[in-house]
């Protein structure tokens, strides 16, 4: 007789956390259903077009016993216009998904929440830890804070063990955002102005994070049913040393030279690139003993990570 295997639902599932995930999860012996939002041909996939309050999920649901949401909307052109898109997918398309998992008997729920909504920075201050009070930034932030309130409370008055993992930059292969940006710059071998900056951040691999999730989904702690975690890479580096390591993993020799960081964060600000001030300039810091007491430890390096990232993008 063959072994039932146990069966997890992946939100996001085709983007770049989630085709980690996936992996991961059917490495480990998992059934997958692969959420995403136009057909792929796939037999484990359920497509779901967009998330929301109104959102359907008993089918996708029945006979699920974990679920891993990782679909949210994380950027917007114009994000000052887009505050009920934020709401609709990041706050109630989650609480929606959460309480409607929690009745079709699934056991765990979780949530990939956000670092930002400790805010963007901790210069001159501790390594953010998950009892500090929440002073979420922008609009992705705020909303995420939100969502893991509302699965606080649902946690509170339900038996569904819910876990939120709260993520730094996540890089790998496929990444989006700054680090691809990086990568290509240091392949070029394009001069970078990051030289005299002297912050202090965590970055999270994406193998970390997959490793994490499954760790979770097999441990859960029998005396609660709502933990926060916040999670990274062991080493926290600055970001001059970041593209060293970076260029070294990649075979390449960085070429940095050094603007004050005042000159440079206001020509990020004025070209309208305040992500990569936020991303480049200021100090990140995370706290990860909760998720190291646990039991787990972050299987990759960060030199790991970045040649395991490269290497892939490379193939």
């Amino acid at each position: 007789m063959s072994e039932i295997k146990p069966v997890a639902l992946v939100t996001g599932a085709s983007g770049f956390i989630g085709h980690h995930v996936a992996r991961a999860l059917t490495r480990e012996g998992w059934s997958l259903r692969r959420v995403v939002r136009r057909p792929e041909g796939a037999d484990d996939e359920v497509v779901i077009r967009s998330i929301g309050p109104e959102t359907v999920w008993q089918a996708a649901l029945d006979g699920v016993d974990s679920v891993v949401h990782l679909a949210a909307r994380v950027h917007h052109k114009h994000e000052e216009h887009a505050v009920q898109l934020y709401r609709d997918v990041n706050i109630t398309g989650t609480l929606n998904l959460a309480r409607s998992a929690a009745t079709a008997g699934v056991r765990h729920f979780i949530f990939i929440s956000t670092v930002l909504v400790h805010g963007r920075s901790n210069d001159g201050r501790a390594p953010f830890s998950e009892d500090d009070v929440l002073t979420p930034r922008g609009l992705y932030g705020m909303s995420k804070a939100e969502a893991e309130a509302g699965l606080r409370t649902l946690a509170r008055d339900g038996d569904m063990k819910i876990s939120v993992i709260r993520p730094p930059l996540i890089y790998g292969a496929g990444a989006k955002g700054n680090f691809p940006l990086l990568a290509r710059a240091v392949s070029l071998g394009l001069p970078l102005p990051f030289a005299a900056i002297r912050n202090r951040r965590n970055f999270l691999s994406v193998q970390n994070l997959s490793s994490f999730i499954l760790q979770r989904l097999s441990h859960p702690d029998p005396a609660s049913n709502f933990e926060i975690f916040l999670l990274a890479d062991r080493e926290r580096v600055s970001t001059p040393e970041f593209i060293e390591r970076l260029a070294r993993a990649s075979g390449k020799s960085p070429r940095l030279f050094g603007l004050p960081p005042n000159l440079l964060g206001t020509a990020l600000r004025v070209m309208g690139r305040q992500d990569m001030h936020d991303g480049l300039i200021g100090s990140l810091e995370l706290d990860i003993s909760k998720a190291i007491a646990t039991g787990w430890q972050p299987p990759v390096s960060l030199d790991e990570g970045l040649r395991l990232a490269l290497a892939a993008q490379d193939a």
